[in-house]
């Protein structure tokens, strides 16, 4: 997990987000959506919300694994939709194979909520950039 942040480095940060206006462009792309979502007659909370995540999610900071293995789990619901076999396509196979009966199974349910949060961000991202127009398949 990330260490917490230093209150110098943390307002370090926020000065750079300010001079590169990171908030200014947020601000736009809010807007924009917003007046997209009205127009298309779309929730507007939801397109908020997205926004809202992205930039939660830059200030932040994320957990460098959690976002390798959601840009996985992105990549394979873009290629293939949703397989049968996605734990056998995420799991670390050297180390599922060295785990004993009940680690394995411990792995396996770990393995298992992971993969469903990643779906659940997913569906939500997915849903708001479509409607949005932002149709970036990998």
């Amino acid at each position: 997990m990330q260490a917490a942040k230093s209150i110098k480095s943390a307002a370090k940060e926020a000065k750079q987000r300010l001079k590169s206006k990171f908030w200014e462009e947020y601000k736009k792309e809010v807007d924009s959506g917003v007046k997209l979502a009205k127009e298309e007659g779309i929730a507007q909370s939801g397109v908020v919300k997205y926004f809202k995540d992205i930039a939660v999610r830059n200030v932040r900071g994320t957990d460098y694994e959690n976002e390798v293995f959601y840009e996985e789990v992105k990549t394979m619901l873009d290629k293939y939709g949703k397989p049968s076999d996605a734990l056998d396509r995420l799991m670390d196979k050297p180390l599922f194979y060295s785990l004993s009966y009940t680690q394995r199974e411990c792995y396996l349910f770990k393995l298992s909520e992971k993969y469903q949060k990643a779906i659940e961000r997913y569906d939500r991202e997915r849903k708001i950039e479509l409607k949005l127009g932002k149709n970036k398949k990998s």
